[in-house]
């Protein structure tokens, strides 16, 4: 299935160094605030309805998410660690979460309080075993940005370390101090709160929460080993070295360990800044697009694909002044590799069908393909739900997310009345080791939709799933050739086969059982029968495939035929096995 790049183990537990009242009140505000939300939704979304108030949660639903959503920023800015990720997930979700919570979330992108200087340099240090002066020529004491886990600045290689790198800017990323600590306190209280969810049935019959929280512990505890994080930029490298619309820094590995991360400074222009875009001369459309298309590569093609593609952690870089005209005019810089995500062969199969499906707006197949991805429920009733999804696919298929906000409130409602009890079971569920997908898919939608309010992910679909298509069908016509070309091969040596064969006979230097020479004449007779056939199918097959690009009409006639011999070849060989 799906997988971090590394897994260094994390056993689920009680915070780390009970007897720090530091440490207990963290966890403890952690876990007031998640029970406190989960008090108000059942309230408001489950009993209320139940005793015909609904029209009271609908009223009072903005205000209240609302305030849910500014009390976890004030939380998450307060408490920083693994809240910020949580947040920053979470204020990405323009799709699927309403704006009074994205909006108030947004700011946990930018608005992480630094770290003193003063412990910067105490943890840089140490970790380097030298004074900043000595590592650096130069160490800005005002930082860069600050993030959850870590904080950077920039500076400047000495210039041994700047001849053998080959570039002198830097960006110098240093872990927070007592990051370890924090991390493990606000993993145990996420464990708390999955235990919890856990026994809410609604939650469970979807996805195993307890799970959910490791696969999250494992990219967390990765996050804060900058090791992984360098190795794991090198393979992105690799993987996009042919693609010139993406760029990655170059690591400095002199200056950089467990701790210190010294990578070649490509800040840019943040992808999200619309206006900065169009001071430069590019169009924030076009850049949706090609972001878009470059995340569909990670998930579709390479199977490997950063998970935490936020709009802090890519850039757009315009083309530099004296580089190649033929250069594209600007590229997709990432950066912060983290958190990375593998998907198994398998996965990737079943992703790219689902995306074709949905392109050819298949509900039949996209529901096939949702199972094989493992997101059904054991009792869904995929017949219903190939229905729904072919209504939904007739009624608001290739709509945007700007459109579909001003489609008729009556339509939608139209199509719950139909599908109600479905739509109140929604089948699916959260597959194992899943959560990185759903994480870096649900931020690339996020930050098309913020580059370009008027995005339409159909359009950059379409043109994806269409080079998938022809890919597989180009796959499966080499195959069918292939074959062809075997059973040709085969055909041509059965007449001196059976020459010989019949030479031997007339010299009598053939012993023989009468009645298995009967049957295995018999049988040759018939493989004779299905040779002649399969040259016949071969001769269509290939003569389609020749003439389809001159005459697309007699082309595809003939490969439609070649069904025909097709079909004896096979079902002779299947009843022929019956008569052994």
């Amino acid at each position: 299935m799906v997988a971090a790049s590394a897994s260094p183990t994390a056993s689920p537990g009680s915070p780390t160094r009970p007897g720090d009242a530091v440490t207990r009140a963290r966890y403890r505000r952690i876990l007031r605030f998640a029970a406190r939300a989960l008090v108000q939704t059942w309230w408001f979304e489950l009993f209320l309805p139940r005793v015909g108030l609904t029209r009271l949660a609908e009223r009072s639903r903005p205000k209240r998410m609302r305030r849910i959503a500014r009390r976890f920023h004030a939380l998450a800015v307060d408490l920083g660690g693994l809240m910020i990720k949580v947040g920053q997930f979470m204020s990405s979700r323009l799709d699927v979460l309403p704006p009074e919570i994205t909006t108030e979330l947004q700011g946990l992108q930018d608005e992480v309080p630094p770290v003193d200087f003063a412990l910067i340099r105490s943890a840089a240090e140490a970790e380097l075993g030298m004074p900043l002066d000595r590592a650096y020529a130069s160490f800005d004491p005002v930082p860069l940005a600050a993030a959850s886990l870590g904080q950077a600045h920039r500076a400047t290689l000495t210039a041994d370390h700047a001849a053998d790198a080959g570039f002198t800017e830097v960006v110098v990323k240093v872990q927070r101090p007592g990051i370890d600590a924090i991390v493990e306190v606000d993993l145990a209280a996420l464990r708390r709160i999955a235990q919890w969810l856990r026994r809410i049935r609604i939650v469970s019959q979807r996805v195993d929460m307890p799970a959910l929280v490791e696969e999250f512990a494992v990219t967390s505890l990765e996050e804060i080993d900058y090791r992984h994080e360098a190795a794991n930029a090198e393979r992105f490298r690799e993987e996009f070295a042919q693609n010139p619309r993406v760029a990655v820094p170059e690591v400095a590995w002199e200056r950089s360990t467990r701790k210190v991360l010294t990578l070649a400074d490509v800040t840019a222009i943040k992808i999200t800044d619309a206006a900065g875009l169009r001071a430069a001369g590019i169009d924030p459309a076009e850049v949706a697009a090609v972001f878009a298309s470059v995340m569909f590569d990670q998930f579709f093609g390479f199977g490997y694909f950063h998970a935490d593609p936020h709009p802090g952690n890519v850039f757009v870089t315009p083309r530099p002044a004296g580089a190649s005209p033929d250069a594209p005019a600007w590229r997709l810089t990432f950066i912060d590799f983290g958190m990375m995500g593998e998907i198994s062969p398998g996965t990737r199969e079943a992703l790219r069908r689902v995306l074709v499906a949905v392109a050819a707006r298949d509900g039949k197949a996209l529901v096939a393909g949702i199972g094989e991805v493992g997101a059904l429920l054991p009792s869904a009733d995929v017949r219903e739900l190939e229905r729904a999804m072919t209504q939904l696919f007739a009624r608001f298929g290739g709509m945007g997310f700007a459109e579909l906000r001003h489609v008729d409130p009556r339509e939608f409602r139209d199509f719950g009345e139909e599908f109600g009890e479905l739509a109140r079971a929604l089948p699916f569920q959260l597959p194992e080791n899943f959560l990185l997908v759903v994480r870096a898919a649900s931020l690339t939608s996020g930050v098309c939709t913020s580059i370009d309010p008027d995005f339409n992910v159909w359009d950059a679909v379409e043109p994806y799933a269409l080079r998938l298509l022809n890919e597989e069908r180009g796959g499966i016509m080499r195959e069918a050739a292939q074959r062809a070309m075997s059973m040709a091969d085969v055909t041509m040596r059965l007449p001196r086969r059976l020459d010989d064969l019949i030479t031997h006979l007339q010299d009598g230097n053939l012993d023989f059982d009468s009645r298995r020479l009967e049957r295995r004449m018999s049988r040759l007779e018939r493989l004779g029968r299905r040779a002649v056939s399969g040259i016949v199918f071969a001769g269509l097959l290939v003569g389609g495939v020749l003439l389809r690009p001159d005459d697309e009409t007699f082309g595809t006639v003939l490969m439609a035929l070649s069904v025909l011999p097709l079909g004896h070849v096979l079902l002779a060989g299947f009843f022929d096995g019956g008569r052994r």
